[in-house]
């Protein structure tokens, strides 16, 4: 929130189909960090301003639901910039807004805070500009005696204006009221027949000055298609990276690492290379993320180890000093202090005992096919490999499960539970029946 007593608004302008993204869904819902872009220029805006105001388009009741609780607006016929910022004058209230758009959604809490600065110090109205290396159909912002005279949109440029390095972001800022009365007046005489929210530019300079606020490309380069949301993603991933790495977090391969938004990592956790971190990921201080890891919805405890190539699945908590291993899939499971599952397993839905040992090949059986069910293993308990534990089922204390049981009832504390059929050996009959197949696969 700004430190200044006339309130504030930002109008997200967010009503684009994604044409260009050849999708049905809005262009604003498409993901970055695993979130939409949307909700990442919303959360940034709320640092800056009172408040925030969505427009969408008619029939986007998906994009109404992602930005609640704040207000929204609904531009029925899309018909330019100009038309989508008019369609929300009513709230604009007294003090200033800003105009934002739903594929810039890199812009920075700083380059927002200098713009609305510029327009605090005096700028009739203040937008963002940037150099991009390759200007393409950027509208170009037309400077005389060194100040902002007009915006004109590529299909309007000539070629000597087409040369303008200094490209309109679409980020503006200005009063509420003259906001108003500029967008009474915007015209739709142009090559696309829309009204341009640029035009106010103009307006503007005619009554005072213009200032243009630079940042960069990436922050300010919109979303407009999968590469470009690619390269979005790019963006936002080295980001993050250096964040996890300035505090205190070891990527042994960054350009390999992949986070979340919400990702939290704490100082001296080691991640190795290939690991992703879906949402709501936390690390506890020490933890160690090997290779090949796959964990989202997860709490991973201090010192504990997971990996390589282990899963966790939302709702599991790894307590300290825990060890899951290679080709181990955690869900929805409590994992006590020091228990360790290292080899070819599946957890889900199971509270495991401290210092428990999970042999290769558990599963537990949690689904019926109708309900889920929950296995509870006790503390200093051996499982031995190939165990099948059905739900609901419960191993007390210090118990000890033979290895390839199937266990259908409780087991007490303390006790031996065995559960496999009865070895028989027959002299002779599998080299019999080996050589019988032998002779049919000869035979056709």
């Amino acid at each position: 929130m700004t430190n200044t007593a006339r309130h504030t608004t930002a109008i997200i302008l967010a009503a684009g189909l994604g044409t260009r993204m050849k999708s049905r869904l809005p262009k604003a819902l498409h993901r970055l960090g695993n979130r939409p872009m949307i909700t990442h220029l919303i959360d940034t805006a709320r640092e800056i301003f009172d408040d925030v105001v969505v427009v969408v388009g008619p029939d986007m009741p998906e994009l109404e639901k992602a930005v609640q609780p704040y207000r929204t607006v609904v531009q029925t016929e899309r018909l330019g910039t100009a038309h989508a910022t008019n369609t929300a004058k009513d709230l604009f209230g007294d003090g200033d807004i800003a105009v934002l758009y739903a594929d810039n959604p890199l812009i920075t809490a700083d380059t927002i805070r200098r713009l609305t600065e510029a327009r605090q110090g005096g700028a009739s109205l203040a937008l963002l500009g940037m150099r991009p290396a390759d200007p393409g159909r950027y509208g170009r912002i037309v400077e005389e005696q060194g100040r902002v005279s007009r915006i004109v949109e590529y299909k309007d440029a000539n070629e000597q204006e087409r040369e303008i390095a200094l490209c309109n972001a679409g980020v503006m800022c200005a009063g509420a009221a003259d906001f108003r009365r500029w967008l009474a007046t915007v015209g739709n005489d142009n090559a696309q027949g829309e009204y341009y929210l640029t035009d106010v530019v103009a307006m503007a300079a005619s009554e005072g000055w213009v200032q243009c606020v630079e940042a960069p490309e990436t922050e300010l380069a919109g979303v407009n298609s999968r590469v470009e949301l690619a390269q979005a993603e790019a963006t936002l991933q080295q980001r993050l990276r250096i964040s996890a790495m300035e505090g205190g977090v070891t990527l042994v391969s960054p350009e390999t690492t992949f986070f979340s938004t919400d990702t939290c990592l704490e100082p001296d956790v080691v991640v190795e290379p290939n690991v992703f971190f879906g949402p709501g990921v936390t690390v506890r201080s020490g933890a160690l993320i090997r290779a090949f890891s796959h964990l989202e919805g997860c709490t991973v405890g201090e010192g504990a180890i997971i990996g390589p190539y282990a899963r966790l699945r939302p709702g599991t908590i790894c307590a300290a000093d825990t060890h899951v291993g290679n080709f181990v899939e955690l869900k929805n499971v409590d994992l006590g202090p020091g228990a360790k599952a290292n080899h070819l397993t599946y957890l889900g839905d199971a509270s495991v005992g401290a210092q428990t040992n999970v042999g290769a090949g558990t599963v537990t059986c949690n689904y019926d096919g109708y309900f889920k069910h929950r296995t509870t293993i006790g503390a200093r308990n051996f499982i031995g490999s190939d165990a099948i534990l059905v739900a609901p089922v419960t191993i007390g204390d210090d118990a000890l499960i033979a290895a390839g049981s199937t266990i259908t009832e409780d087991v007490p504390a303390g006790a031996l539970a065995f559960g496999r059929a009865r070895q028989t050996i027959k002299p002779d009959r599998g080299l019999e029946i080996k050589q019988t197949l032998k002779a049919k696969k000869e035979q056709g």
